[in-house]
C-alpha cells in the first residue's frame, strides 16, 4: 500500500472512530487505539507494518511534552506545590512499590518490576480530566487532588524516560548506554538548554515575531521543539525530555499562547497517529488465546492501583470521601504506559510479548474507567463538594449588600468604599474569596441564595442589594428570595443577556443592566470620535441608542416566548433605530450648511 493510501486510511479510521467513542464518552484516546487495532495486522490487516509510521508518530509525543511544558509555569507549580508534589509523589511511589512488588512476585526481575510498577502507576490525564469535567466534579476536593496528581505524573515521566537507559545498562541489551555518565550528561544538557533558552530562544522568537508572518512563527516554534529535542537526544537522553525543558523555559514568555496555538494542530494529529500505531501493535491474538487471564489481570490491576491511590490519599491527609473519589478517578492506566513499555521492550528490559500484554491490560483499564465512575455514582454516596463552612458574618449593619464579588461586583464595591458607604460583600467561590482577601478586600464566603445567610448579613436593615452573581440560575434564586422575604430591599441587578433581563423584570426588578451594555456604548462613542465625530455628537448617539434599546426591551418582555413575534419586533426596532439616526444625520448636515 502506498504512503498516500496509508494516510487516507489513518484519517478515515480516525474520522469514524473518534466521534463514535466521544458519543459514548469513552474518550478520543480509546477511539484512536481501537481504530489502530481494527486496521492493523491483528484486525483486518489493512496495514501490515507500522515501524516507520510509529517512528514518525513518536514526534507527537515530543510535541505533547512541549505543550505540557508550556503549561507548567513556575508560579503555577509553586501555588499547587502541595497537591502536585506531596500527594503526587506519594501516589507514584506507593503505586510503583505495590505494583512492582506484585510483578516481582509473579517472576519478573527487579528491573522489569520497576518499569512495570512505574508504568502502571501512570494515569490518563486526558481521560480523567474529561470525565471529571463531564460530571462537573473538577471543583470537588478529590477533583483538585486528581488534577495535581496528574500534573505530577506528567513531570515524573520525564526523569523516568531519562533514567530508562540506567536500567537497560544492566540488562542484556547490547546497545544500552553506560549508566554512570547519565547524571553528568543530564546536568550538562540541562545547563545548555537553560542558558540557551534564556539568551537565544526568546531573542530569536522576538525577531521572527516582528515579521508578522504566521508561517514563519510556526516554523520557528517547530524548530525550537525539534532543535532542543535533537540536542538532548544527541546526549543520549530522551528527546521528549528536551521538548519538555524547552516548553518550561518558554512558559513565562510573551510567546507562550501563540506557540501553543501554532503547535496544537500538529500535536493533535501526530499524537492521534501515535495512538493509532500503538493500537496497530496490539496483539489481539494474545487476548483471544487466554481471555480469562487478560480479564483477571486487568481486574487485579484496577483493584491494586485503587488501593494504592486510596492509601496515598490517606498518607497525604485527604478525607475518606476524597480518597475514594480520587481512587475511582485515576485508578485506570494512562497513555504514557504505552510509551514506557514500548521503550522498555526495545531496550531489552521487557520482552515484546510482555509489553504487548501490559499494553492490552492498560487499554482495558481505560475502557473500564468510565464504567467504574458510573458504578461509583450509582452505588456509593456522591462525593461532597468543598466542605468549607460559610463565614460568620460580623460586618455590622450595612446599607448595601453586594451578592457576587467578581469583576462586576468589585468595581461597585470599590466605589462604595471610596464614598465611605458601609456594605457587605458575599461570594460563593472560596478560592475567589481567599484571593481577594490577600489584597485586603473585605469579602465573606457565603451563598447569597440562602435565606439564613441574607438574614445574617442584616438584609432586613439594608437598603440596597447589588445582584452581581455570574450564574444566571443562582442570580434568579437570590432575586426571588429577596422579593419574597425582603420586599423593602431595592435590587440593582446585573443581567447576563436580554433573556436574563426579562426574567428579572418579571420579578419586578426595576433596575437591571446587561453586563456589557455600558462598555459597548462607551466603545461606540470612542469609535465615532475616532472617525471624526464630535464628542457631543458621539455621546448623543449613544444616549439615543440606550433609550431606544430600553424601550425595545420593555416592549419585547411580553412577547419574549413567541419566537416569530420576537424576530419581527427586532426587525422593526432596527428599522426604527436606523430611521432615527438618519433623521439626526440629515439635521446635522442641514445645520452645518455649505462650506
Amino acid at each position: 500500500m502506498s504512503l498516500l493510501a496509508q494516510i487516507a486510511l489513518f484519517l478515515a479510521s480516525a474520522v469514524i472512530a473518534i466521534p463514535l467513542f466521544r458519543r459514548f464518552r469513552l474518550g478520543s484516546v480509546l477511539g484512536y487505539l481501537v481504530a489502530g487495532m481494527l486496521i492493523g495486522p491483528a484486525g483486518f490487516g489493512l496495514i501490515q507494518g507500522n515501524a516507520a509510521t510509529l517512528q514518525f508518530a513518536g514526534f507527537g509525543i515530543v510535541l505533547l511534552m512541549f505543550v505540557i511544558g508550556l503549561e507548567l509555569q513556575p508560579s503555577r507549580l509553586w501555588v499547587m506545590r502541595k497537591p502536585i508534589f506531596a500527594l503526587g509523589s506519594t501516589q507514584v511511589l506507593v503505586t510503583t512499590l505495590l505494583l512492582g512488588a506484585a510483578a516481582h512476585a509473579l517472576g519478573f526481575d527487579w528491573r522489569a518490576a520497576v518499569v512495570i510498577g512505574f508504568g502502571l502507576s501512570m494515569s490518563s490525564t486526558a481521560l480523567s480530566l474529561q470525565l471529571l469535567a463531564e460530571r462537573g466534579e473538577l471543583g470537588t476536593s478529590y477533583g483538585r487532588a486528581a488534577f495535581g496528581t496528574l500534573l505530577f505524573q506528567d513531570l515524573a515521566v520525564m526523569p523516568a524516560l531519562a533514567l530508562l537507559p540506567l536500567l537497560a545498562s544492566g540488562s542484556a541489551a547490547p546497545h544500552a548506554k553506560a549508566g554512570p555518565w547519565l547524571v553528568l550528561r543530564l546536568v550538562g544538557v540541562f545547563a545548555v538548554v537553560v542558558v540557551g533558552g534564556r539568551h537565544a530562544l526568546r531573542p530569536m522568537l522576538r525577531i521572527v515575531a516582528r515579521t508578522r508572518v504566521t508561517e514563519a512563527f510556526t516554523a520557528a516554534g517547530l524548530l525550537v521543539v525539534v532543535g532542543t529535542a535533537l540536542l538532548v537526544g544527541e546526549a543520549g537522553l530522551s528527546t521528549s525530555l528536551g521538548a519538555f525543558l524547552a516548553g518550561v523555559l518558554l512558559a513565562d514568555s510573551e510567546f507562550r499562547h501563540e506557540l501553543e496555538a501554532s503547535i496544537e494542530p500538529f500535536k493533535g494529529l501526530l499524537l492521534g497517529l501515535f495512538f493509532i500505531t500503538v493500537g496497530m501493535g496490539m496483539n489481539l491474538r494474545l487476548a483471544l488465546e487466554r481471555p480469562l487471564l487478560l480479564i483477571s489481570a486487568t481486574l487485579g490491576y484496577l483493584v491494586l492501583k485503587m488501593v494504592a491511590v486510596w492509601t496515598a490519599g490517606a498518607l497525604a491527609g485527604l478525607p475518606p470521601a476524597a480518597r475514594r473519589g480520587l481512587a475511582f478517578t485515576i485508578g485506570a492506566g494512562g497513555e504514557f504506559a504505552f510509551l514506557l513499555f514500548a521503550l522498555a521492550s526495545t531496550s531489552g528490559i521487557l520482552t515484546a510479548e510482555t509489553a504487548q500484554r501490559l499494553t492490552l491490560v492498560v487499554s482495558l483499564s481505560m475502557v473500564a474507567s468510565p464504567l467504574s465512575m458510573a458504578l461509583r455514582s450509582r452505588f456509593l454516596p456522591p462525593p461532597r463538594r468543598d466542605a468549607r463552612p460559610f463565614d460568620n458574618l460580623d460586618a455590622g449593619h450595612p446599607r448595601v449588600i453586594v451578592a457576587g464579588f467578581g469583576r462586576f461586583g468589585q468595581i461597585v464595591g470599590r466605589i462604595l468604599r471610596a464614598r465611605n458607604v458601609a456594605f457587605t460583600a458575599l461570594d460563593a467561590n472560596p478560592t475567589q474569596v481567599d484571593f481577594l482577601r490577600n489584597f485586603g478586600a473585605q469579602v465573606y464566603y457565603g451563598d447569597a441564595s440562602r435565606l439564613e445567610l441574607l438574614r445574617a448579613a442584616h438584609a432586613e436593615e439594608a437598603e440596597i442589594l447589588v445582584l452581581a452573581i455570574d450564574d444566571v440560575e443562582v442570580s434568579m434564586r437570590t432575586a426571588e428570595l429577596v422579593v419574597r422575604h425582603f420586599p423593602h430591599l431595592k435590587i440593582f441587578a446585573r443581567a447576563r443577556n436580554r433573556q436574563h433581563a426579562f426574567r428579572l423584570m418579571d420579578l419586578g426588578v426595576r433596575f437591571q443592566i446587561r453586563e456589557t451594555l455600558l462598555s459597548s456604548l462607551e466603545m461606540a462613542v470612542q469609535v465615532l470620535e475616532g472617525l471624526g465625530a464630535g464628542k457631543a455628537v458621539a455621546t448623543e448617539a449613544a444616549r439615543k441608542f440606550r433609550l431606544h434599546d430600553e424601550q425595545t426591551l420593555l416592549a419585547q418582555q411580553a412577547i419574549r416566548d413567541d419566537r416569530e413575534k420576537l424576530i419581527q419586533s427586532g426587525r422593526e426596532a432596527a428599522e426604527q433605530l436606523r430611521h432615527l439616526f438618519e433623521t439626526d444625520i440629515a439635521a446635522e448636515e442641514t445645520n452645518a450648511g455649505p462650506d
